[in-house]
C-alpha cells in the first residue's frame, strides 16, 4: 500500500458508513466498530469506545466526530480531514437531493410508509450499539450505579447529557484514585 493511500482509505471508510447509515451517529457506531477494529485494524475496541465516549461529549454529532478523531490518530490533520470528509460528503449529497425534491416527496404515502418501517430498524441498531457499549463499559458495581444515575438524571430529571457526561467523568477520576489508593494500602 503506498504512504499516502491512507487519506484515501479513510475517506472511502468514513464515506461507506456515511452513505449506509440511516437514523443519525448512535446508528453509525456499530459500523464504525466493524470497520475500523474488525476489517481494517486501525484500532482497538476500547480505543474506539473511548472515542465514541469524547466524540459524544464534543459538540456536534457523534459519528463524525468518532470518525474526526480516529482519522487524526491515524495520521494527524491530514487524517481527521479525510476521515470526517468521507463522513459528511454523503449526508451533503443526500440533504441538498431531498431539498431539492422535498415538497414533492414528503406527502407520497409510500415514501411516509417507508420512513416508518426504517425508524423500526434504527430503533434496533440503537439498541444494538447501546447494549454493545453497556458490556464493555459497565462491568463493575460502580459502573452499573453511575450508569443508572444517569438515566435517572437524564430520564427522570431532565439534567443535560453534557452535565452528566460531565458528572460521569469526574465520578470516574475519583472512583480510579480511591480504588489506586486501596490497592496501594493493599500492597503495603
Amino acid at each position: 500500500m503506498k504512504k499516502d493511500s491512507i487519506y484515501l482509505e479513510l475517506f472511502t471508510s468514513f464515506f461507506k458508513i456515511g452513505s449506509m447509515a440511516i437514523g443519525g451517529g448512535y446508528v453509525m457506531l456499530p459500523m464504525i466498530q466493524r470497520e475500523v477494529v474488525e476489517i481494517k485494524k486501525w484500532c482497538s475496541e476500547d480505543e474506539v469506545y473511548d472515542f465514541y465516549t469524547l466524540g459524544q461529549s464534543l459538540p456536534g454529532m457523534i459519528s463524525v466526530n468518532t470518525a474526526t478523531l480516529i482519522g487524526y490518530q491515524m495520521k494527524g490533520l491530514p487524517g481527521a480531514i479525510a476521515a470526517t470528509a468521507g463522513m459528511i460528503m454523503p449526508s451533503l449529497v443526500i440533504i441538498m437531493f431531498i431539498a431539492a425534491f422535498f415538497t414533492h416527496i414528503q406527502e407520497n404515502p409510500v415514501i411516509q410508509r417507508a420512513f416508518k418501517g426504517i425508524r423500526a430498524a434504527v430503533v434496533a441498531t440503537i439498541a444494538m450499539a447501546v447494549i454493545n457499549m453497556a458490556k464493555k463499559s459497565i462491568v463493575n458495581m460502580f459502573g452499573i450505579l453511575l450508569a443508572t444515575a444517569s438515566f435517572i438524571c437524564f430520564f427522570f430529571l431532565r439534567i443535560s447529557p453534557f452535565y452528566i457526561v460531565i458528572g460521569a467523568g469526574i465520578m470516574g477520576i475519583i472512583y480510579a484514585a480511591i480504588e489506586r489508593r486501596r490497592e496501594h494500602e493493599h500492597n503495603n
